[in-house]
């Protein structure tokens, strides 16, 4: 079932869980960023998960059936037979001695008290609404681990390696992984998940099966099934059913065998809302500012998988208009965006990032975006563009916002040519997000927090400080977390950095100018995210450290 936002709207205004003035602000702010409705009243916490399920319930004339703060265990899972489960979107949610109460996501489903009657001979049966991902999560508890499948699949001897590999990657779509590793050992391959940033052991597999596994997936790639000495990368594009995945695979031989390494591209990003990053208010001001000149350049820098790609496609998404040229060179095309022209870089053709742009200009694009700067002839190409009346927006590897700067003036790139183009630079990580389905607050004595994390107890002046952290539900695999925010730092090419940065300066130089004209670093962006409830200390430490006095 689904509900468009006209219908929620609807259903919100005539149950009065929202005002008229509230409505009228959401739409002007949907329409303006391009997010769903409801997504911003969840954010901006004009309505809680709880109110909305219940308005939705009211509407069905059915209960609401929280099923995070009231878990189904497994024995009541198993009650209806899995394939009956999925197909018709229910669990057992309560049992009585004479009724039972079903959780759906799709109460309007007519046959549902029909197919559930026979497994509930005698029993009033009662519907509930309850939210898909609250359901898929309940139906985890009739997965088997991907060892047990394994031995499963091996044991019916059918397409051992296919099988498999489908079992991976359905367990990877269903704990929302970035990517798959598979790792060849002595007498087995481990296969790991990265989820929300962090890699943990999904199964194991018999080095005798791994042959087998690594030539199919080879073949989907299109790679070469006889090498096995030199690194390859390749594409597969996986479907199964409804769902349609892009893959992109990196083999390297090892010690042990050649190691797989897949990135999973794309599934989960719904929207790319500069509101829904983690930018502060006035951040996002100044990257809207930037981005609506007519011409200058954005650059994001930060490591492989800080989420700059993202960043970026969530500006192109404001400036997407069918009035406004978008062309993108890209290694490779992660999203697919509706109005764009996107060349990939294909290095058994030669075109390259700097031959790629170089024909772009000649394209009469208004935006371009270079996925990124990796030389002195992209650098020189993408600056020359910004300065005759492009946007240019690109990702650079620097550690901090400070340092990308130096950088490009020691690849060559005149100071004049950057002072001119530059309109702001920024830096992110991603940290891990508390899960809002079992977020709860908890005091903190300013000793503790002295002592357990004597590098951060001075961003911490009150002697209690209410901190937040997720207790573990089904909705997170019990981790506390469940998705990614951004931590961010910004510097803004004023007319004094402009200066500046014609005098060849230092990472510190450059700096020192920012602090004075209010930038932060990515620690402070950090700690203010801890404090807003968004994440936790331990995380921002693991991924950040403070600025040094």
């Amino acid at each position: 079932m689904q509900l468009d936002d006209a219908k929620i709207k609807d259903i919100l205004l005539s149950q009065d869980y929202i005002s008229e003035e509230d409505a009228v602000s959401a739409e002007e702010f949907v329409k303006k960023n391009h997010v769903p409705l409801v997504e911003h009243l969840l954010t901006e916490g004009t309505l809680t998960k709880d109110l909305l399920g219940q308005a939705i319930a009211e509407f069905f004339k059915i209960s609401y059936a929280n099923l995070v703060a009231h878990p189904v265990m497994e024995e009541a899972v198993q009650k209806i037979p899995e394939d009956i489960a999925k197909e018709h979107r229910v669990v057992l949610f309560k049992e009585a001695s004479k009724q039972v109460i079903i959780a759906t996501d799709d109460p309007e489903k007519k046959e549902l008290t029909t197919v559930l009657k026979p497994l509930f001979a005698g029993k009033t049966i009662k519907l509930a609404f309850t939210f898909p991902e609250f359901l898929n999560a309940a139906f985890s508890h009739y997965k088997k681990t991907l060892s047990t499948r394994f031995e499963q699949i091996i044991k019916e001897k059918t397409q051992v390696a296919s099988d498999i590999i489908d079992a991976i990657f359905e367990d990877a779509l269903m704990h929302q992984s970035s990517d798959i590793h598979f790792e060849p050992q002595e007498n087995e391959t481990v296969i790991r998940f990265r989820v929300d940033g962090v890699l943990y052991e999904a199964g194991r597999i018999e080095k005798l099966h791994y042959e087998n596994i690594l030539n199919r997936i080879k073949v989907q790639a299109h790679l070469r099934i006889d090498e096995h000495f030199a690194p390859q990368d390749g594409a597969i594009r996986h479907k199964k059913g409804d769902v349609s995945l892009d893959m992109r695979v990196a083999i390297v031989p090892t010690l042990e065998g050649e190691k797989i390494t897949i990135r999973l591209l794309s599934q989960y990003i719904q929207s790319f809302s500069l509101a829904h990053l983690g930018l502060s208010e006035k951040h996002q001001e100044m990257l809207e500012q930037a981005a609506h000149k007519p011409f200058g350049m954005i650059l994001v820098t930060g490591p492989t998988g800080a989420g700059k790609t993202t960043t970026l496609y969530a500006v192109l998404k404001i400036l997407n208009r069918p009035e406004v040229n978008i062309t993108t060179i890209e290694d490779p095309v992660e999203y697919r965006v509706l109005g764009a022209n996107q060349i990939q870089v294909n290095t058994q053709t030669d075109l390259t990032f700097a031959k790629g742009l170089r024909s772009i200009v000649r394209q009469d694009p208004d935006v371009i975006l270079v996925g990124e700067i990796r030389d002195l002839e992209t650098a020189e190409i993408g600056v020359n563009a910004a300065l005759t009346g492009h946007l240019l927006l690109s990702t650079f590897h620097a550690n901090d916002a400070a340092t990308a700067l130096p950088r490009l003036l020691d690849m060559g790139v005149e100071p004049f040519l950057l002072a001119s183009t530059l309109e702001v630079i920024i830096a992110q990580r991603l940290v891990r997000e508390i899960c809002s389905h079992c977020r709860h607050s908890h005091k903190v004595k300013q000793e503790e927090i002295a002592k357990k994390f004597p590098n951060a107890k001075d961003y911490f002046s009150e002697k209690e400080v209410t901190l937040y952290k997720g207790k573990g539900c089904e909705t997170c695999s019990h981790s506390g977390y469940k998705g990614r925010k951004a931590i961010f730092e910004f510097i803004e090419i004023t007319s004094e950095m402009e200066e500046l940065i014609l005098t060849n300066p230092s990472t510190q130089q450059i700096w020192n100018l920012a602090r004075k004209q209010g930038s932060q670093t990515l620690f402070e962006d950090g700690i203010e995210k801890v404090k807003n409830g968004v994440t936790t200390l331990e995380e921002v430490l693991r991924i950040t450290s403070p600025p040094d006095k």
